[in-house]
């Protein structure tokens, strides 16, 4: 029962730092990455569909990606959901590919980005705590119900906050990384 409740937790626990590193990936950083545009939904023929399912991409150089649509005809609608996205980038096109090129980051919208990352590595670390909270209350619950004992109660508790320590101490170097990488020049 301890042990369900516990890998139940860190599993939890390691979706919530993979949503986060997703999170981070949405942020600029002045290089060019798939990940800044791949989540955007694009009106294809009526229905929304995520851009990685429309098309390719590739990085020829630091501050340039090409978007390589499968199906031509989409280029345009594709053009369309990238410029009303909040990226602040226009699409250029020949036709066959996509090219968005990357501006350098000004200080202040580097800064602007830090605050950005902080807030989203700040709701990463809240969400394991909630984690945290819930299994608390599960090993609380078999404990009242005397499924356990106080000692095993005790036990499980602290591997609990060892988990909890080791999902914050990660978030935080996702962080400290995508930092870095954001006041890098």
């Amino acid at each position: 029962m301890i042990d369900e409740v516990l890998a139940g937790c860190r599993e939890k626990m390691a979706k919530a730092v993979v949503h986060l590193q997703e999170g981070f990936g949405g942020v600029r950083t002045g290089r060019a990455a798939p990940g800044l545009v791949e989540k955007l939904r694009v009106d294809y023929y009526g229905t929304e569909v995520p851009l990685q399912q429309l098309a390719g991409f590739s990085v020829p150089e630091p501050r340039v990606l090409v978007v390589a649509p499968y199906d031509k005809g989409a280029i345009g609608a594709i053009e369309k959901a990238i410029q009303s996205s909040d990226l602040g980038i226009n699409p250029s096109n020949d036709g066959q590919v996509i090219r968005l090129a990357f501006p350098v980051l000004t200080e202040d919208r580097r800064k602007e980005l830090v605050k950005v990352v902080k807030h989203l590595a700040e709701e990463g670390r809240v969400a394991v705590r909630n984690i945290r909270r819930q299994a608390r209350r599960d090993l609380e619950e078999l404990e009242r119900a005397k499924e356990i004992s106080q000692e095993e109660l005790d036990r499980s508790e602290k591997d609990l906050e060892k988990a909890t320590h080791e999902a914050v101490a990660e978030i935080d170097q996702l962080l400290a990384n995508k930092e870095h990488e954001l006041l890098e020049v």
